[in-house]
């Protein structure tokens, strides 16, 4: 058994594939007509052919109990442009524990989108305020292999 790709469900094919387009730069990769992949594996489905699937109309949507997560290299500029996108956030950009910076916003079928600071951004950012690897892992709560291993995958 492997696992293959989030699906969601999708009330407008064409506004919702606008949104994952402007938003978060995602394309059509197969089209199937009613099932859609998207860049990353994303596929959207019509709620017309799901409640054939499942056998009944009762599909419920925004009920903030999952999210899709997205990371980006480049959070401040990312943000800039979300900021113009007329999105509905869930809350606005805050700083986890670790460090991390992340965004979560709702699609137009109140699904959460989490865009979180790429973690090897993360550590590029504290190393370059001038903290040390050592002061990184202790700021970020993790093990120093880790910053090591995110700073490597970066370059």
């Amino acid at each position: 058994m492997k696992f293959n790709s989030p699906m969601i469900v999708v009330t407008d094919m064409e506004r919702s594939l606008a949104f994952y387009k402007q938003v978060l730069g995602l394309d059509v990769i197969l089209d199937f007509g009613a099932n859609k992949t998207l860049t990353g594996g994303l596929a959207l489905q019509t709620i017309e052919s799901y409640q054939g699937f499942i056998g009944t109309s009762d599909i419920s949507f925004g009920g903030n109990c999952f999210e899709l997560y997205f990371e980006e290299d480049d959070f401040d500029t990312f943000a800039d442009t979300l900021g113009k996108c007329g999105i509905e956030y869930v809350h606005p950009i805050k700083e986890h524990s670790w460090g991390q910076r992340v965004v979560r916003f709702y699609d137009p079928d109140r699904h959460i989108i989490e865009v979180g600071e790429n973690m090897g951004a993360v550590c590029r950012r504290f190393l370059g305020s001038g903290m040390t690897v050592e002061q990184v892992a202790e700021r970020m709560d993790v093990p120093i292999d880790y910053v090591v291993s995110n700073i490597k995958l970066d370059k």
